[in-house]
């Protein structure tokens, strides 16, 4: 491999980066303003659960906020972190709760998936809003 084509995949690599950084940020900014509107709106929050990696359970979690989609995959909190809802699932997690970490959120939930279900986040928030408590 040559020195320019090295520098020219690591400066993609940077730009898409870049790119990533840059949807992160807005959908951050999309999950904020849902977490006041849903707050402002008597939205009740609810303790998330996560499905095991085998799928065959869900566990609780220590997150306490809101589903974004039907399949309980994603979730936002009240913190105003985003999550994937997915744990290991071993005897700790069944015992004691899954721990999450918030992850970096997408403007487009599902984007790439095998199932071709994608959907973009701000109508999947506006969703969310709109169902109120029954929406689950």
């Amino acid at each position: 491999m040559t020195v320019d084509a090295r520098d020219d995949r690591l400066e993609m690599a940077d730009a898409l980066a870049r790119q990533r950084q840059a949807e992160s940020r807005a959908a951050s900014a999309l999950i904020q303003a849902f977490v006041s509107d849903a707050v402002a709106a008597g939205l009740a929050p609810e303790t998330l659960t996560a499905r095991t990696y085998d799928g065959r359970s869900r566990v609780r979690t220590s997150v306490t906020g809101w589903y974004l989609k039907r399949d309980r995959s994603v979730g936002v909190g009240t913190d105003g972190s985003f999550y994937v809802l997915s744990t290991p699932g071993g005897l700790r997690e069944r015992l004691r709760g899954a721990h999450l970490s918030p992850a970096d959120p997408p403007l487009e939930l599902g984007r790439g998936a095998r199932d071709g279900e994608s959907l973009p986040l701000d109508e999947a928030l506006r969703k969310r809003l709109a169902g109120g408590d029954s929406w689950g």
